[in-house]
């Protein structure tokens, strides 16, 4: 009986999105009691301000050579392979053929431009973070070469990240991200007594390798052995170097928008660039959880009706992994708004966190809420495009968003502080999903926009009277505890999202949203194919 629920769940659409979910939630926590022990250790000051700069490099080389391939171009032309090989078995050998070599000379691509920054990191940084003194640009360099050995392994990684996610084996892939958060949580707790401040650089390589390791096992199972080959001729190869420039390019890009962030917020005020990178992971938290689960879940679904040229198949698939993330994400982005303040006390304050930090922070991350719901949709708008092969539109598009996101931080910034890069974000995200949108309707024509646009409006408008509903909650809740304490702010935080949350239920019931349809017929389906061990759509390929 387990072995059949783990399968549905493993190799299904909805049981995709349930395991890629739970361990985005898991992660995702995780990530809050990182950020909850750097806070408290560190507060938002040189340090930390220190860290999150050194990250810039590793990222900058690891979303141009890794993503740039695997987000747009490795899985919908594996999974042509995957149908090939089902057809023909004798094609197997291909399938395994193409991810060597790939494999390979993404290797050979990261240990090339590592080796190049390590040795000029000295140069790079003080155009990074211009507003760091001496000192801490040295720092950040040292920093920046310990992380650098991390894009090795992430890089082999998301490899393997994209062969389970193209064969619908979701499980270990899903809780990688788990395993990195811990190893940082080990640099937090355990290094940085031993190594001092590097002890957080050592803690990022060792989650990287074991993001690594807990994939491992999973591509073991469905057949892969390791093979010296690189080979640039291969077609798929090929071709996923022609679909990956674009990508790579426009990834080039969204990292220059990262880095004139750092820069803009090196210039201000001491912690400016953590209070920016706290706001950031928080609010990434929703989207994570919701927005990038269901999109990654949905991918070799939308991949595989492109390749069968199934509008209509692609069009259920992206209507209805649309409406559930807006629906998802739309309350929570009220709730995040109206309890940004206790948001940020409950997890981040305490220990060096002190008040000041806290209300930059809040105020930051009500700025970055505005745009949630749109940040949420990206992910899955972009891969709709990826699913049929076009990756110049998504990366056109991201230009022109980072173009607005650096105009309005250059404008806002001077009179706003770090707050302004938030709003400058949120002004940017909304633009970027609007012509995302409009792009992917005039290309693939009717996109059920009738029911997108009815859910659209039922989940504001219980969204809206779910929020008023959570200010007077907080307004009842405050007068019973002692707002001064941790634990008063936790009741009143808590209080008033659950609250909140249950109203908002009660409300789509009533207001029959499709959605609460789908997730129970989804249930009672799920349910019910898991006690008759009924067979599901999935891809036994092993």
């Amino acid at each position: 009986m387990i072995p059949k629920i783990w399968r549905k769940l493993t190799t299904t659409l909805a049981g995709g999105a349930i395991i890629v979910a739970s361990a985005s939630v898991t992660s995702r926590l995780l990530g809050l009691v990182r950020d909850r022990l750097l806070a408290t250790k560190f507060g938002a000051g040189d340090t930390l301000d220190i860290y999150y700069a050194a990250f810039r490099i590793p990222d900058l080389v690891f979303n141009v050579l890794v993503l740039g391939a695997l987000s747009a171009a490795f899985i919908p032309i594996f999974v042509q392979y995957i149908e090939s090989a089902r057809e023909d078995p004798e094609k197997k050998a291909d399938v395994w053929y193409l991810v060597n070599s790939l494999l390979n000379i993404l290797l050979i691509g990261l240990v090339i431009f590592g080796a190049l920054f390590f040795i000029f990191a000295p140069q790079i940084v003080p155009l990074i973070a211009p507003g760091f003194e001496a000192a801490k640009q040295a720092m950040v360099v040292s920093m920046t070469r310990i992380m650098l050995a991390s894009i090795i392994f992430f890089g082999i990684s998301n490899v393997l990240t994209g062969v389970l996610n193209s064969f619908k084996r979701y499980a270990n892939f899903a809780f990688a991200p788990v395993f990195y958060n811990v190893g940082i949580i080990i640099g937090i707790v355990f290094l940085v007594p031993v190594y001092g401040v590097y002890g957080l650089a050592y803690g990022v390589v060792l989650g990287s390798l074991l993001h690594l390791a807990i994939q491992i096992p999973g591509v073991l199972r469905l057949g892969y052995r390791y093979q010296l080959i690189a080979d640039p001729r291969h077609r798929g190869v090929r071709t996923i170097g022609r679909l990956m420039l674009p990508r790579t390019f426009g990834l080039a890009v969204s990292q220059i928008d990262q880095l004139v962030s750092v820069i803009i917020a090196s210039t201000l005020a001491v912690g400016s660039v953590a209070v920016f990178n706290f706001a950031n992971n928080l609010q990434y938290f929703p989207i994570s959880v919701f927005g990038v689960s269901l999109a990654i879940a949905s991918f070799p679904f939308i991949s595989e009706a492109s390749a069968k040229k199934d509008k209509e198949l692609f069009v259920v698939h992206f209507s209805t992994t649309f409406r559930r993330i807006l629906f998802l994400v739309i309350p929570i982005s009220v709730l995040i708004l109206l309890l940004r303040a206790q948001i940020v006390r409950v997890v981040l304050g305490a220990g060096a966190f002190d008040w000041t930090d806290t209300i930059l922070t809040a105020q930051t991350l009500g700025f970055f809420s505005l745009s949630l719901f749109a940040q949420a949709v990206i992910p899955l708008l972009a891969r709709s495009f990826y699913a049929w092969q076009d990756t110049k539109t998504p990366v056109k598009v991201a230009i022109v968003a980072v173009a607005i996101n650096i105009i309005g931080a250059i404008l806002l910034v001077p009179n706003m502080g770090v707050i302004g890069l938030g709003l400058a974000f949120s002004i940017a995200g909304f633009i970027h999903m609007l012509l995302l949108l409009i792009l992917l309707r005039r290309k693939i024509g009717y996109l059920d926009d009738k029911k997108i646009v009815l859910s659209i409006v039922k989940i504001v408008l219980i969204s809206a009277m779910m929020g008023a509903v959570v200010t007077a909650a907080k307004y009842v809740l405050s007068l019973g505890v002692n707002m001064q304490s941790f634990v008063g702010i936790f009741i009143q935080g808590v209080g008033a999202g659950i609250i909140g949350i249950v109203f908002y239920l009660i409300l789509a019931h009533i207001f029959k949203c499709d959605e609460i349809k789908i997730i129970s017929d989804w249930y009672r389906k799920a349910k019910r194919q898991f006690a008759n061990g009924e067979n599901g759509s999935d891809i036994n390929y092993e």
